[in-house]
């Protein structure tokens, strides 16, 4: 299955890793130059960024790190700059960068609302203002944006920013699909379920039983890696789905599915 995005010129933003377990951005990074494509690997965070960019030339793969604010504007122009200076042009655009937002309306507080859009929302916007003239200028491309099972119904925690914010993500993507689609770029995106990555161990690493319980969620009943949303990532970007546009695909073990009887057995194995 090699050489799926030969050729191909990508960007992914918050493509760093956070230490020992590998969040989607770095699966991704990983996974799409091993099937050909050459990578930019944005991050805030130089050493995490470097640490993806060395995992891409072990697996064999073309890479280079830039470091910029992807939740501003001229953030997102210098990365768009730099890809297209560095590789020729743009084909692929992941925009995998977000961040955390909790609390209930009664609880949120203007800053936390703010940096949620901000990481989920607003990056998603200015990346794909800055990339879309380039890939309509090359006869199309691939954009693949990143939401959450939380942006489809109310999720396992109090997280409005988060939820509200993603939720804008998915709606975003069915716009673009439609602005754009004479330009030949598809939009799509993905909505993780219980992945086990470097999100959801931000705030320390999970227990064993929350894992446990997050797994049996699943009608699967397997527990979902970064790896899985990447091999998404891969197909979305490839010519494999080349008549697939506007789409918002749960990557969850079927949780999007349940209702919470459903699953009564399930979580009483």
């Amino acid at each position: 299955m090699a050489d799926r995005l030969k050729n191909k010129i990508a960007i992914i933003t918050g493509a760093g890793t956070r230490g020992e377990i590998t969040g989607i951005g770095q699966a991704s990074a990983v996974l799409m130059a091993k099937e050909g494509a050459k990578i930019l690997i944005n991050d805030i965070d130089v050493k995490r960024a470097k640490s993806t960019l060395e995992q891409v030339k072990s697996e064999g793969g073309e890479g280079v790190v830039f470091i910029a604010d992807c939740t501003k504007e001229n953030g997102c122009k210098a990365i768009v700059d730099k890809c297209k200076k560095h590789f020729g042009s743009i084909d692929i655009l992941f925009n995998n960068v977000g961040g955390i937002g909790s609390g209930m309306v009664t609880e949120i507080d203007e800053k936390s609302w703010l940096n949620s859009i901000d990481y989920n929302l607003k990056s998603a916007v200015m990346m794909s203002k800055h990339v879309v003239p380039i890939m309509s200028e090359s006869m199309g491309g691939s954009i693949i944006n990143l939401s959450s099972i939380d942006a489809i119904r109310a999720g396992a925690t109090r997280n409005v920013p988060y939820s509200v914010a993603k939720a804008g993500v998915s709606h975003l993507t069915r716009l673009m699909a439609v602005h754009h689609g004479r330009e030949n770029i598809r939009v799509n995106c993905l909505a993780p379920g219980h992945v086990y990555g470097s999100f959801p161990n931000l705030r320390g690493k999970m227990t064993e039983e929350l894992r446990e319980l997050r797994r049996k969620t699943g009608p699967l009943g397997s527990e979902g890696t970064p790896w899985d949303v990447a091999w998404a990532v891969v197909f979305l970007a490839s010519e494999e789905s080349r008549w697939i546009s506007g789409t918002v695909i749960p990557v969850d073990a079927g949780v999007h599915a349940a209702s919470p009887l459903s699953v009564w057995d399930n979580l009483n194995e």
